[in-house]
């Protein structure tokens, strides 16, 4: 007989309802820490629930105690409702494989302590995107098992809300969005910007690594390679008449039920276009033409001719315009666009050298009440176009806006760290829960690492190696937030490829949202609202891990 993976789940959570309640919870998950492990001469915090004082670190072939140290605490923290101790042997920087043993409390599970510690799970996070493809036929190997997908959504889309009335024209391509199939430009749009920025500064380390990936892009690194098929996609999102509108989103009218990609038949659709949409659009274009032109100089001038034709487009409408969405829903992703405008100013001016787009963005960068933000997304990409500009290696910047957005820079970086280090799992969001709120976490590592390169103080990186342990483990559910990766990882993703599939496992690599309180993640398929999957985390975890191994 044949078992779905909710049917599972509702067998376990019965089977552990009905044993003690001290069987249920095991010394592994009452000690708290990155699961992947430690780099070695990088810090190494644990977070332990039950009263101790002595810990050892052992050798974990042969049971010798290699350090050992006194426990802190406690220290209670209201919005988990826990005590903690916290434990620290950062000092130790021997490589190999360990555990921890806390008297009166227990062993922990194994770990490493090791300069790759944290490559497979960078590998593995960043094909994730080759396994969303839309458009073509995928297949990966993770821990032995096979995920795969036939081909998909080759007749994207149609135009019968743009004016084309049972037509339709290519659409194919890119990936989808989340947990569902629906393609949408705005998150497109931060989900580019965090991993072009990823590319840029820590290129040296990620070209040299292979992803196993189809070659779709001949002479491209692997990682330029993946981001390509997202920009060929995004390219066919602009309306072809020269007018530079670009598509909010192409989907069907409503989501697909838990289906393979390649069973999903309904028809999709172009979408009205927005002035937020084209904005990012503008942005990564503009990105994509100076980071692709080593590679290919034909398609660098295709994306920077579709960059400043979409830019005109913005000039003539000056004021917010939202697309029309009426009859579709799927996500809208619905945001104002001064911070879109703002980025895509920066992007293109740091492709073209243009003093027009230079005084557009300092005039936007100049009233923007908000400078540097610690919590961003894509309703506010606003970094994105800051961190262009601080970063930029053109001459005559304005000295005095520069000055006030390196002064934001490290206030903001400053106040991630002190929020961090206030919190018991160093959580550097602090309590703030929402959907989607991992994903913000993981994305906070590009504003310690932006101060780190400006200043080289280490407790930004230590802060950004903080939220890799946080994601791995150090959390209030003692487990991993990735699929297929670390100790414990969420086994039932609202993703319909890991719904449908008949693999029991779900497709590795994905970071979940994280819930709306301390307490209240569930890996549960259905609770999309806390467990879903979604590219714009996804590239924050990438990031964060980019950052990691270089």
């Amino acid at each position: 007989m044949i078992y779905n993976k909710a049917k599972i789940h509702f067998m376990l959570l019965f089977i552990l309802s009905i044993l003690p309640a001290r069987v249920c919870v095991g010394s592994d998950s009452i000690i708290r820490f990155n699961s992947l492990g430690f780099l070695p001469d990088m810090p190494k915090r644990v977070s332990i629930i039950s009263e101790c004082e002595v810990f050892h670190v052992k050798d974990a072939v042969t049971d010798v105690t290699v350090y050992s140290g006194t426990v802190r605490g406690p220290v209670h923290q209201e919005d988990v409702g826990q005590d903690i101790w916290q434990a620290d042997f950062s000092d130790f920087m021997e490589t190999g494989e360990y555990y921890l043993e806390f008297e009166r409390v227990g062993k922990s599970i194994k770990f490493r302590i090791a300069d790759d510690v944290y490559n497979q799970a960078y590998y593995t996070a960043m094909r994730g995107f080759y396994l969303w493809r839309c458009g073509t036929a995928v297949e990966g190997k993770h821990n032995g098992e096979i995920f795969s997908h036939k081909l998909c959504h080759l007749t994207d889309g149609r135009l019968d809300y743009i004016g084309g009335v049972g037509t339709r024209r290519d659409g194919a391509g890119g990936w989808h969005d989340a947990g569902d199939y629906g393609k949408y430009t705005v998150n497109a749009g931060v989900t580019m910007g965090v991993l072009f920025l990823a590319w840029e500064q820590y290129q040296s380390v990620l070209k040299g690594i292979s992803l196993d990936i189809p070659d779709t892009a001949k002479g491209y690194p692997d990682y330029l390679k993946e981001l390509k098929w997202e920009t060929d996609w995004l390219l066919k999102m602009q309306y072809p008449d020269g007018s530079g509108r670009v598509s909010h989103k192409l989907t069907r009218l409503g989501f697909s039920g838990f289906v393979m990609p390649e069973e999903d038949k309904e028809k999709r659709y172009f979408t009205d276009w927005s002035t937020a949409a084209t904005a990012d659009f503008v942005a990564v274009m503009a990105t994509a033409a100076r980071i692709f032109k080593p590679y290919d100089e034909e398609y660098s001038k295709i994306c920077l001719k579709a960059a400043i034709e979409s830019y005109a487009c913005l000039k003539m409408y000056p004021e917010n315009r939202p697309a029309n969405l009426k009859g579709f829903s799927t996500g809208g992703y619905g945001t104002r666009d001064n911070d879109d405008r703002l980025w895509a100013a920066a992007a293109i001016w740091e492709t073209t050298g243009s003093s027009e787009y230079q005084s557009d963005f300092e005039d936007a960068a100049r009233q923007s009440r908000r400078k540097i933000e610690a919590v961003w997304d894509w309703g506010n990409v606003g970094n994105l176009g800051m961190i262009t500009y601080l970063f930029s290696k053109r001459p005559d910047r304005d000295p005095e806006l520069l000055e006030v957005l390196h002064r934001s820079l490290i206030y903001t970086a400053d106040l991630i760290v002190e929020t961090a280090e206030k919190d018991v799992y160093n959580r550097p969001l602090g309590g703030r829960y929402y959907w989607g709120c991992n994903g913000t976490v993981a994305r906070q590592t590009v504003i310690l690492m932006a101060a780190y390169q400006f200043e080289q103080d280490i407790k930004y990186k230590n802060a950004s190696l903080a939220v890799v342990d946080h994601l791995f483990g150090r959390n209030y559910y003692g487990r991993s937030f990735v699929t297929g990766i670390g100790h414990n990882p969420p086994m039932n993703p609202h993703d319909r490829r890991s719904g449908a599939d008949s693999i029991i496992n779900p497709w590795p690599g994905y970071l979940t949202g994280g819930g709306h309180t301390a307490t209240d993640w569930q890996d549960i398929q259905d609770d999309y609202r806390t467990n879903e999957i979604a590219i714009n985390w996804q590239a924050a975890l990438v990031y964060s891990l980019a950052a990691a191994i270089s």
